[in-house]
Formats: structure tokens, C-alpha cells, sequence
């Protein structure tokens, strides 16, 4: 009761503001209304002197005399004479002042000429009446009915300073930790936080306090939104949840407002887990920069303050998601508000394994699906990813006419959803198609044969929606959380062995490498500014890494002169992996002719058909069982 009786001032000053808003505006647009009739008015009427008016009535040209507050409407005879302004002008009314003339009523009457004086004009109270009290009013009355209507649409005035926050009870969620996989430790730590909402006593006999606050922290795409939603349902407790663009508006204060409504509503409905997701939108580091943002910066504080002052005693959470913390105040991170960080990653090996599992669990599948083929093939995939290729799987198997989801059909979801879909419609001429099949058989034979490469899985020459005219997939054989210095090294050959093919077949070069090149640069770049394989450089950190959970875009750390030397050594690199791909290729010529005509009248070929056609050439089957040795 008591809490209410505090609320009410607040509500009455709403309501008192929200009043003066709405006066405001409709004196505005009343009076904007009467200038625009008095306006109207005049421009209908041409204005004469005194004069005139009495020298027309003289003519017997006058038909007719309205008397007004300030001025003499005057009206003309249809067959007033051609010298008169009417003729010249084209129009019949016109206007005078008013003055003060006992002669002209006598006059008019001798003329009889008819006058009037409108009951608008009789009384100057009534005139203000009519003309200003009257509209204000009805516009006042039509903008009160408004915003009325919008108010229990919207949460407010147009929802102008309330929560959008949406209450979701457990059975509405239909999601529990049972539908999340892959992120173990992030549900054991949320696991904690639902058992002290359910049983707080167990932790306060003990001396242990709630944490106010959990920020979920991953790339896009983890399940950062979907583990709260989680939480809602094994909470049983009421899950507020809205985005921080909610909080964003136009005018300054709004958010502010916002955030003290949620706030408010969190603790009537206690114990209650409040998320807000994408709370970057509102959370990012204060600075006095010209251009800062006065609404994100006062909604930001009064977050602060509320995060300080609730009662964690009453059972209230708030969970938070972002992929960009390194933006977010350190105000907001501090212990006391955000008092543990959840770090959602990208799921291992056996996540995404378990995660292929929880989203085909009502998918029929046949005998020969092996999740955990799958798994491998997608290293570097997040949750949303493998959902959308079980779902991708599933409506291939019903294009070709089956009941049940097969391993090739989530084989080729992998790579509908890495490549895109295969283009049937673009042909490629004999010549290109001949280029792209000698450029994907040069990476696939550099994989094969180097140590430290993993093996081909599939190579083909049919265009993909993305852009691809070929592929050639490798498929790792463990999954693996470092790379060496020599893993890398063979990689940018193995991005280079395209064009390397192009050059010794064809004595000439194309376009089609440019995706091949961005990369092995980049990772050629990498290992020199960041990961310390340089003699030059030693162990110095040149670049970083931004936005690391987004892009993941490097930022300079060192002078501009170093960046030259930088780019010498990337180059220097970049050469010598072009010259080893040169060199593995070129001794290999006849098994580059034999291969690339086989994919040229096949367009796909597996590893298998691809390893047993190398076999013919070279013991490469010997030395890649040593080099799966040396792997182990």
C-alpha cells in the first residue's frame, strides 16, 4: 500500500505534464488555424478607401453592406459600370475601414441598399469565443481521445516514457536448458542464479549474496537470447525482456523514464529476471566527444543508478546480452551491478555434436546419419548455423522424394549454408570451366600432399549462389584449438596451389583467386603482427584485434615505419609459399591433367575417387597415413 501511495504523486505529475503538452499544442494550432482564415479572408476581398465606398454608393453600384468589428464589407451590383475596380479586377467584393459615420445609414437606406451586421461581429466576447475557446476546445478534446486510445495500446502516451518490456511466463516461452546445447558452463552459471531465486535461504544461511546482475557475452548466432529464454522457463518466474533499442528515443529523458518503469515493474512482480538484449545499444562507454548522444547517456546513468539501488533480497536478476563488450561503460561491468560475465563462445567438437542432436530430435533420420562427421566438417559454426543445416537436410530429403533425412543431405546442407545453393543456370564455357577444374585440383593436390594439411573431403566445379565457381572441401580429421607455425604455412600454400595451377597450365593468371589471395594474406599478416612467427619482429604485437566477436578486425599498434617493414616481411612470406606451391604442383603435371579431366567430365568427385586417382602417380596414401601418424 504504501509503495502505491508513493507512486501517485509521480503519476499525477505525469498526468499534469501530459496536460500541458497537449494545451500547448492545440493553442498552436488554434491559432495557426484563425491565421490561416483571416488570411483566406483577405485575400478573397481587395481593399479600397473610404472614398471609393462612398462614391460607389453615390453610382448606385453597391448591392450589399456587411458592418464588422474593423472593417466594411462592400458588394457590387452584377452590372456595376466598366470603370470600376470590379471590372478590372474581375471580382465583386471588396473591403474599408471602419468609421464612425452617422451619414451612412440614412445613405444606404435612400439607396436601398442592403446591410447587416453578423452576430460574430455584435459582441467582441463572443467573436474571441467563436473564433479561439471553440476551436481549442475540440482540438484539445480530439488529441485527448488520441493519445487516450494509444495509451492502452502502447504502454503510455504514445508509449512515450514506458517500459516495452514483454512479461513471458514459462509455458509461453516453451524453451528450457533441456533445448540449449554446446554451452555448458554458461547454463551451469545460470543453473546457480535459478536455484537462488527458488531457494534463497540455502544461500543466505551461508552468507552468500545473489548476483544483481549476469552479462552474456558471445559472437552472433550462440544463443545468448535463447539461454535466457531458457531461463525463463526452468526460472518459473516472471522474464521481462526487451532489446536496449528500446530505450532509445527522440526525446531526451524517455529512456531515462523507461528504465524507472522497468525497474518498478521488476519489483511488483518479484521475484522476477529482467533481460535486456543488445544492451550495448544503450551501455557504451560515456566520453565528452562532440556528437555524443545526451539520451543514451542519461538513460545509461539512470540505469546505473537503479542497478545500485534494487534489493537483491527481493529475488529480481538482471541478465544482459551483447557481442561487442569492449564498447560497454566500465561502470556497467563493475562488481555490484554486472557481477558475473558468461562467456558464450562458439561450440567445441562435441557441442556441436550435441546441438546437431537437440535441434533433429523431431527429425526423422535414417541409419546412416553420423553426427559426428558433421560436427568436424563445420568447425568455426555457431548454433543458429546448425540449426539452419538440420533444417536445410530436411527439405532436401523432401525434394528428392524420401521420408527420412540421410548423411549425404546434411552433407550437402554444410555446404548449401558455407557456399550457397549449386547455380544451375550459369554455364560455364569449355575454357572457363577447364581454368576453375586445373585451379581446384591445385589446391587439392597441394593438400594431399603436404604434411600438416588436412585431408579432401569433396571437390566440384559447379557454381555456388555465393559466388564460388569451385570448391575444393577438406575435412579435418580431430578437432584442434592451436595451429603451428608449419600447420599455417601449409595453408597459404594450399590457398595459393589455385592460381600456382592456373600459371603452369595456362602460362597466365584470372580473376578467380582473388578470395584465395585475401585470405592467405591475411593469415600470412597474422602470423607476423600477432602470433609472434617472425625472426624480424621476435614476439612483438603489431596489431590487435577489434570487435572480436563480430568481425574480429585488426588494428595497427605500431608506427607507420613498422607497417612498412610489416608488409615487406607479409610479402616475403606471401613469395615464398607461392614458390613452394609452384614447386609441388609442377612436379606433379601429369597427375594435374589426369585429375582435372576427370572433374571436368564429372564436375564432382569425392576424396576417395580423388586420393585413388593420385595413387596412381605417387605413394601418397603411404605418406598420409605417416603424416595422420605424426598427427597423433
Amino acid at each position: 500500500m504504501n509503495e502505491n501511495n508513493n507512486n501517485e504523486p509521480e503519476k499525477k505529475r505525469g498526468d499534469a505534464g501530459i496536460f500541458i503538452r497537449l494545451l500547448i499544442i492545440s493553442i498552436a494550432l488554434t491559432a495557426v488555424f484563425n491565421i490561416i482564415n483571416t488570411y483566406r479572408i483577405l485575400r478573397q476581398t481587395t481593399e479600397v478607401s473610404y472614398s471609393t465606398f462612398i462614391d460607389w454608393i453615390d453610382k448606385d453600384y453597391v448591392k450589399k453592406v456587411e458592418f464588422q468589428s474593423d472593417r466594411i464589407e462592400i458588394t457590387l451590383k452584377d452590372n456595376a459600370k466598366p470603370e470600376t475596380m470590379a471590372a478590372k479586377l474581375g471580382t465583386t467584393v471588396f473591403r474599408t475601414g471602419y468609421l464612425e459615420n452617422d451619414e451612412l445609414i440614412p445613405l444606404l437606406l435612400e439607396k436601398n441598399i442592403e446591410f447587416s451586421t453578423p452576430i460574430l461581429y455584435n459582441s467582441p466576447i463572443l467573436s474571441f469565443v467563436l473564433s479561439w475557446i471553440v476551436p481549442l476546445v475540440f482540438i484539445f478534446f480530439i488529441f485527448r481521445m488520441l493519445t487516450r486510445s494509444l495509451d492502452g495500446r502502447m504502454g503510455g502516451v504514445m508509449g512515450v516514457g514506458k517500459s516495452n518490456a514483454k512479461i513471458y511466463m514459462q509455458q509461453e516461452t516453451g524453451v528450457t536448458f533441456a533445448d540449449v546445447a554446446g554451452q555448458d558452463e554458461a547454463k551451469e552459471s545460470l543453473v546457480e542464479i535459478i536455484d537462488y531465486l527458488h531457494d534463497p535461504e540455502k544461500y543466505s544461511r551461508i552468507g552468500a549474496k545473489q548476483p544483481k546482475g549476469a552479462l552474456l557475452v558471445g559472437p552472433p548466432g550462440t544463443g545468448k537470447t535463447l539461454l535466457a529464454k531458457a531461463v525463463a522457463g526452468e526460472a518459473k518466474v516472471t522474464f521481462m525482456s526487451l532489446s536496449g533499442s528500446d530505450f532509445v528515443e527522440m526525446f531526451v529523458g524517455v529512456g531515462a523514464s523507461r528504465v524507472r518503469d522497468l525497474f518498478k515493474q521488476a519489483q511488483e512482480n518479484a521475484p522476477s529476471i529482467v533481460f535486456i538484449d543488445e544492451i550495448d545499444a544503450i551501455g557504451k562507454s560515456r566520453d565528452n566527444q562532440i556528437g555524443g548522444n545526451d539520451e543514451r547517456e542519461q538513460t545509461l546513468n539512470q540505469l546505473l543508478s537503479e542497478m545500485d539501488g534494487f534489493d537483491t533480497s527481493k529475488g529480481i536478476v538482471i541478465l544482459a546480452a551483447t557481442n561487442r563488450p569492449e564498447v560497454l561503460d566500465k561502470a556497467l561491468l563493475r562488481p555490484g551491478r554486472f557481477d558475473r560475465r558468461i562467456i558464450v563462445e562458439k561450440p567445441d567438437l562435441i557441442g556441436r555434436e550435441n546441438i546437431l542432436k537437440v535441434h533433429s530430435k523431431d527429425v526423422k533420420l535414417g541409419s546412416d546419419v553420423d553426427f559426428k562427421k558433421i560436427a568436424l566438417a563445420t568447425s568455426g559454426a555457431v548454433g543458429a548455423d546448425l540449426a539452419n543445416m538440420v533444417n536445410e537436410a530436411a527439405l532436401r530429403a523432401v525434394r528428392m522424394g524420401r521420408e527420412e533425412v540421410l548423411q549425404e543431405d546434411l552433407l550437402d546442407a554444410v555446404e548449401v549454408v558455407i557456399a550457397g545453393k549449386e547455380k544451375k543456370d550459369r554455364i560455364l564455357s569449355a575454357t572457363e570451366k577447364q581454368i576453375v577444374a586445373y585451379h581446384e585440383i591445385g589446391h587439392a593436390l597441394a593438400a594431399a600432399l603436404q604434411k600438416n594439411t588436412q585431408p579432401v573431403q569433396k571437390i566440384t566445379i559447379v557454381p555456388r549462389t555465393m559466388g564460388a565457381l569451385g570448391y575444393t572441401m577438406q575435412m579435418p580429421e580431430e578437432e584442434k584449438y592451436l595451429m603451428t607455425k608449419a600447420e599455417m604455412y601449409a595453408e597459404i600454400v594450399v590457398l595459393l596451389a589455385g592460381r600456382s595451377a592456373e600459371e603452369i597450365k595456362f602460362g597466365g593468371v584470372t580473376t578467380g583467386a582473388s578470395n584465395d589471395i585475401e585470405r592467405a594474406t591475411n593469415m600470412a599478416r597474422a602470423m607476423i603482427s600477432m602470433y609472434g612467427m617472425s625472426e624480424t619482429f621476435d614476439m612483438m604485437a603489431l596489431e590487435s584485434i577489434q570487435n572480436r566477436y563480430l568481425d574480429g578486425r585488426s588494428v595497427s599498434n605500431c608506427s607507420p615505419e613498422t607497417l612498412a617493414k610489416l608488409d615487406n616481411e607479409v610479402l616475403e612470406l606471401i613469395k615464398d609459399c607461392h614458390k613452394q606451391a609452384k614447386a609441388i604442383i609442377g612436379s606433379q603435371a601429369e597427375a594435374l591433367d589426369e585429375l582435372a579431366q576427370f572433374l571436368i567430365e564429372k564436375e564432382t568427385i569425392t576424396g576417395e575417387e580423388f586420393m585413388e586417382i593420385l595413387g596412381r602417380f605417387t605413394k601418397i596414401s603411404k605418406d598420409t597415413d605417416e603424416n595422420s601418424d605424426d598427427k597423433e
